[in-house]
């Protein structure tokens, strides 16, 4: 099962091997450029490193995920390719990482800077929040504007996955779940049996 970072926390972590630092920064992204801007923000708050080197994984389903990386100047596979494989060993998606590093004065040779560039990542993941991604089916429900507090604090009391709530004419919330049957159930039971689900596919979503 994959994984990803908690929306909106950025993990920040510094390493030091033989007197070079590199600072190893994680963010969720939803998309290619998502990570490129990541990538650009990270060169304008260090202008100082030598190197900005990245990689990122973006999309849930295997056969369409886009994968990149770049080594910025190190030896070529020396970085960029090492921390991708860090990404992909630990299945971890929508996720784009950056390592920036300061040149210490001894050089590290390929294999030092395989070691260095990958275990950095693999620090900064040790430190992130990760959660699972799941493909569920996912539903809109109607209620009337005036029951849309109550309905929204007993699905979420019960243990569904509202996703979101935009209210129109009516309050209409988008839920997900693992049993339609057993949400089926429970909206039946919080709306008395005036509640119905209306299928919009399956999405992936934070488990």
């Amino acid at each position: 099962m994959p994984n990803t970072l908690v929306p909106g926390r950025d993990v920040v972590v510094e390493t030091e091997v033989k007197h070079s630092r590199f600072l190893a920064a994680l963010r969720r992204v939803e998309s290619v450029a998502d990570a490129a801007a990541f990538t650009d923000e990270q060169r304008r708050l260090y202008p100082d490193a030598r190197h900005h080197c990245w990689a990122f994984v973006v999309g849930d389903e295997p056969a369409s995920r886009a994968e990149r990386s770049s080594d910025d100047g190190e030896p070529g596979g020396t970085a960029g390719v090492p921390m991708l494989q860090v990404l992909h060993h630990r299945d971890v998606v929508n996720v784009a990482v950056v390592v920036t590093r300061w040149f210490g004065g001894i050089k590290l040779g390929a294999g030092g800077l395989v070691r260095a560039y990958s275990g950095a990542v693999a620090v900064a993941l040790d430190s992130a929040t990760l959660v699972p991604r799941e493909r569920r089916e996912v539903f809109t429900l109607a209620v009337g504007h005036g029951n849309a507090g109550r309905v929204d604090a007993e699905l979420r009391g019960r243990g569904v996955s509202v996703l979101g709530v935009s209210y129109e004419d009516r309050a209409v919330f988008t839920v997900a779940a693992r049993d339609p049957e057993q949400l089926a159930s429970v909206v039946a039971s919080v709306t008395s049996g005036a509640g119905e689900l209306e299928s919009v596919g399956r999405e992936w979503i934070d488990a």
